[in-house]
């Protein structure tokens, strides 16, 4: 080996800036740990909200040594910024994709255009939008060029005041796209924009947000952060600030009353459809049913039933005459009530000065449950006297009572007008509403006459964190659409924290299992390697921190992986060596013979594996590109400590005289002399992987694969309880709930993931809040009687029972997800096809590859068809999944790469040997190899299946089933279809094309 010394200078130098990137998350740990201490200390367990004030008082330390120097002129915040990242399922927090809507963005271009083209084509957008891989604007567009004579650039659509200066009615639909694609892609940078902004102010250290492709969809990651529903609340609102002048309760009193017996009549013809279908029911059942069916009605005449209630039925209190609030009713009727204001009869009762008035709740009351009914002074286009475009800054404040409010300025057009409103409301005596997203947060009146300056105020049942996050939105600005979230993930930060004891766990036991049997198989020369493992592993998780990449649980499972598949290379080195010294070679020559030789296959096994990984590090997202991100690293620090740090130590330890046998007193003569007919039983191993393929196409056929939430879409819960449970009767109860569920044992007794589809279409916080409440209702005799609905949901440090994880995919982006991943196998199976075409000059070696890939996918995937139901972990096919058979891909091609290579060079050296002998040599001589390193990758990932977590335990079983498989398949299928397709009188073929290679490869 060439220029040692700098090889040497260089791993040092390299070692070293590892040790200083990792240096700063040992300083933040410390620091933590000392402010978890300090917030213990404060608060014991017996306070109540004790989880809660810990934070607050953990945040208040931090703050307070935020900039202290702790070493070397670093601080906490310093290091904080480089410390390795750690992602959701290790620390908790959110991953959220949210959707612009960009039939938002359309309408909005359009001045929410009723052209019926126009509205035709949104429609059609929309019901194509689920099935299909298009962009929405291009379905759109394919839809709107569908309709006979419609124009795009027509006055009622985008030719319109708004676009005068780029679109005028003489130009064509092929003109006038690419100016709205552009402006939709303006629109969708401005809300990546103003959500950047509000994240930025959230406090959250180590946020990631980024545009997916240009489909106007936004990942946003947030790990660490605990109040969910604050989170998606700062995401999802669009910060519609608007000011209106607002009627007074006294002017709509005999409205209300005229309205009520409108509502009465409306119910009373329900009543009748309702009894008039109960009659078909009794006429339809036995004699013996039809007397308790007259007795049921007749005790149900006597109930209040909601049908009956009208609207003053409903109303909880009226509202003060001088007041802005027409009525209170509870939060459960209003739906109800809104749907009795918009019917076309009771809007004809508003007199001429009132028909565009809008109605509009205000904020519930959390303790009663109740709201406000507002009404606001419309116009015939709908439009507030001022929007809150005008808005220049906004601050949290208190008001003058000490309550919390937000403070605003305005602009100087939005002063003007506002003077001119607040003005007209002291004149009147009246209020003015502030609306924010629909909702009235305040209706003050104005008494000193008008307000200049444009300095107003908002007011209302703040806490002091509502009124920062309500400042944040207001001075980042409006989305300028809605943004859904069609995806999301919630990890508590106790399920983190557990996930990081358990990926430690089989971190730990996986290398000391590792170690131990390198030196117990070659001796010194195993020890040797495992400090070239060792420097390895520092070498990843410096490279980790320096880079900036996100540390998660598939990643830990990542770089556990590479512990076990970075032996194979000192595997192969070390097994060539001992062949070089068979021969009679002394030491040094059979060390440097056996790293030259080893060095081919080394190189096209990892090459192999890297293209997998570099397709799944391209095609993933979240915890599936954490995974690709350390095996490709891994995969690069394997080869520098397996190639120049273990040949460092043997070399060093060989020029003191020493002598190195690589293997130990038992090892010695294992595997030695080994002369199986593997081609003899090609035959047998074609049968047995048909009958198991078949088998297992059968079973994908009959009933199917467990597809998760990822690929059908849905709402996924992991919820823990105090005591075992159930899964078969709290299924039953969640069906009763929600018509779809499902519900199985993830990991202990007391913990069970539960899925369903049940409003899987539907986007909102409202939808979210609502599912979360049927699940806590659905387990109400499952929990504790004491568990709030808050503290269920509640994503605190301490808690134990409750929601622990949740995920939720929309149907469009499920599809997506399924497309994506079936193109990653099939370009993964495309790519290293052509590279081995490439490599061995071919085209029987890339088939018998191929084919042995394809055997060893189906394998896979029959055996989870077939087990899932009864194995006692979780099975799902998801994403995850799909980076287990990417994963498997790669390395059941690392091991036919070797045998190949093996081939290929015994066929330039025995050339007057029969085909038949040379493959079956080529596969007896690196049987030990392949042994070895199956087994050791193998006792790995034993060690993550058990130790690792119940969430990356189906991962772990898919890549054992995949190593065992993969193995067999490199001896017994991928082989025998390469010797089987290459005719034995072309042996001198191959021969030519295995020298023409070498002679390349010698050249280049």
């Amino acid at each position: 080996m060439q220029n040692k010394g700098l090889i040497r200078v260089f791993a040092i130098l390299f070692g070293l800036v590892c040790l200083y990137q990792l240096s700063f998350t040992f300083i933040t740990n410390g620091v933590e740990e000392k402010a978890e201490e300090f917030a213990a200390s404060k608060y014991g367990e017996n306070v109540e909200n004790y989880s809660e004030l810990r934070d607050q008082a953990e945040a208040r330390y931090l703050d307070s040594v935020a900039n202290e120097d702790i070493i070397a002129g670093i601080t906490y915040s310093d290091a904080k910024e480089k410390e390795l990242n750690k992602g959701l399922d290790l620390k908790g927090g959110i991953n959220v994709i949210l959707q612009i809507s960009v039939k938002d963005i359309l309408s909005g271009l359009a001045n929410d255009s009723q052209d019926p083209a126009f509205r035709k084509a949104l429609a059609e957008a929309d019901a194509a939008q689920s099935d299909s891989q298009e962009n929405y604007v291009d379905l759109f567009f394919e839809s709107f060029n569908k309709i006979p004579g419609a124009k795009l650039a027509s006055p009622d659509i985008f030719a319109n005041k708004t676009l005068s200066d780029e679109i005028n009615y003489n130009m064509s639909n092929d003109e006038v796209e690419p100016i709205v694609r552009q402006k939709i892609d303006e629109s969708i940078t401005s809300a990546f924009e103003v959500l950047r902004k509000r994240i930025d102010k959230f406090g959250v250290t180590q946020p990631n947000i980024q545009r997916l492709g240009n489909s106007g969809r936004i990942l946003v990651e947030l790990p660490g952060a605990k109040d969910i529903s604050r989170v998606k609340n700062l995401l999802q609102s669009t910060a519609q600030l608007e000011f209106w002048h607002v009627y007074k309760s006294g002017e709509f009193g005999n409205f209300l009353m005229q309205a009520n017996a409108i509502a009465m009549q409306m119910d009373q013809k329900t009543e009748q459809a309702q009894t008039a279908s109960e009659a078909d029911t009794i006429q339809t059942s036995g004699d013996s049913e039809i007397d308790d069916l007259l007795a049921d009605a007749e005790d149900s005449t006597s109930v209040d039933t909601p049908q009956s209630r009208g609207l003053l039925g409903m109303m909880v209190s009226p509202g003060y005459p001088q007041g802005p609030v027409l009525a209170t009713f509870k939060v459960q009727d209003t739906a109800k009530v809104m749907n009795y204001l918009r019917n076309p009869q009771v809007r004809s009762l508003l007199s001429s000065d009132m028909r565009y008035a809008k109605f509009v709740w205000g904020v519930p009351d959390d303790e009663s449950q109740t709201t406000g009914l507002y009404a606001l002074k419309g116009n015939r286009n709908m439009e507030p006297p001022l929007s809150g475009n005008v808005i220049t800054d906004a601050s949290q404040q208190y008001d003058q009572l000490g309550r919390v409010a937000v403070e605003m300025q305005m602009d100087g057009t939005g002063a003007k007008i506002w003077e001119n409103m607040t003005g007209k409301a002291s004149a009147e005596g009246s209020q003015i509403a502030i609306v924010l997203d629909n909702i009235v947060y305040s209706a003050p009146g104005v008494s000193s006459g008008a307000i200049a300056g444009g300095r107003s105020e908002i007011t209302g049942d703040f806490t002091i964190t509502e009124g920062q996050d309500l400042a944040n939105v207001l001075r980042a600005g409006k989305l300028p659409a809605s943004a859904d979230i069609i995806s999301s993930e919630v990890v508590g930060p106790s399920l983190g924290q557990e996930a990081i004891d358990s990926g430690m766990m089989s971190f730990i036991i996986a290398l000391i299992l590792v170690l131990l049997w390198m030196i117990f198989y070659y001796g010194k020369a195993g020890a040797f390697a495992d400090v070239a493992l060792a420097v390895n592993i520092l070498f990843i998780f410096g490279i980790l921190a320096g880079l900036g990449a996100v540390l998660t649980l598939p990643g830990i499972a990542g770089i556990v992986l590479t512990i076990g598949m970075s032996v194979d290379a000192n595997v192969l080195i070390f097994e060539r060596i001992k062949e070089e010294m068979a021969k009679g070679k002394i030491q040094r020559d059979a060390i440097k013979d056996g790293f030259s030789n080893a060095l081919s296959s080394i190189l096209d096994a990892n090459i192999t594996t890297g293209l997998t990984g570099l397709i799944l590090f391209l095609l993933g997202t979240g915890p599936i590109k954490g995974f690709a991100t350390t095996l490709l690293i891994g995969i690069a620090t394997s080869l520098f400590t397996a190639i120049f740090v273990t040949r460092l130590f043997i070399d060093g330890y060989g020029k003191k005289g020493k002598s190195l046998d690589f293997s130990t007193a038992i090892t010695k003569n294992l595997f030695t002399n080994m002369n199986i007919d593997f081609l003899k039983k090609r035959k047998i191993a074609y049968v047995v992987s048909g009958i198991v393929i078949l088998v297992g196409i059968g079973s994908l056929f009959v009933q199917g694969l467990n597809q998760g939430v990822d690929f059908v879409g849905g709402r996924t819960y992991t919820v823990r309880f105090a005591d075992a449970v159930n899964p078969t009767e709290v299924q039953n109860d969640l069906v009763a709930k929600f018509g779809s569920a499902e519900a199985k044992t993830f990991g202990p007794d007391n913990q069970l993931k539960i899925t369903t589809k049940y409003k899987v279409d539907e986007d909102g916080a409202q939808v979210d809040e609502e599912i979360q409440r049927g699940l806590y209702d659905a387990l109400q005799s499952y929990l504790p009687s004491d568990l709030t609905y808050d503290d269920f949901v509640d994503g605190s440090d301490a808690k134990t029972i409750g929601i622990m994880q949740s995920m939720k995919v929309g149907a469009t982006i499920a599809d997506d997800i399924k497309n994506a991943s079936f193109w990653a196998v099939l370009g993964s199976l495309i790519v290293v096809f052509l590279y081995i075409l490439l490599r061995f000059r071919k085209w029987q070696f890339s088939l018998g590859a191929v084919v042995a890939v394809f055997h060893d996918v189906l394998v896979v995937l029959g055996i989870f068809s077939l087990l899932y139901k009864i194995m006692p972990f979780n099975m799902e096919i998801d994403q995850a999944f799909i980076a287990a058979i990417l994963t498997v891909i790669g390395y059941s091609l690392n091991d036919t790469v070797v045998v190949f290579d093996r081939i290929r060079e015994y066929v330039n050296e025995h050339g007057s040997w029969t085909l038949q002998r040379t493959v079956n040599a080529a596969l007896n001589s690196t049987l030990s190899r392949t042994l070895n390193t199956s087994l050791t990758t193998l006792v790995v990932l034993l060690a993550i299946f058990i130790f690792g977590g119940e969430s990356i335990r189906g991962f772990m079983f898919a890549l054992i089933v995949g190593v065992i498989v993969g193995t067999y398949s490199s001896l017994f299928i991928a082989t025998p279809v390469m010797y089987d397709s290459v005719k034995k009188d072309n042996k001198d073929v191959l021969k030519k094309k295995s020298k023409q290679t070498e002679e390349e490869a010698a050249t280049a």
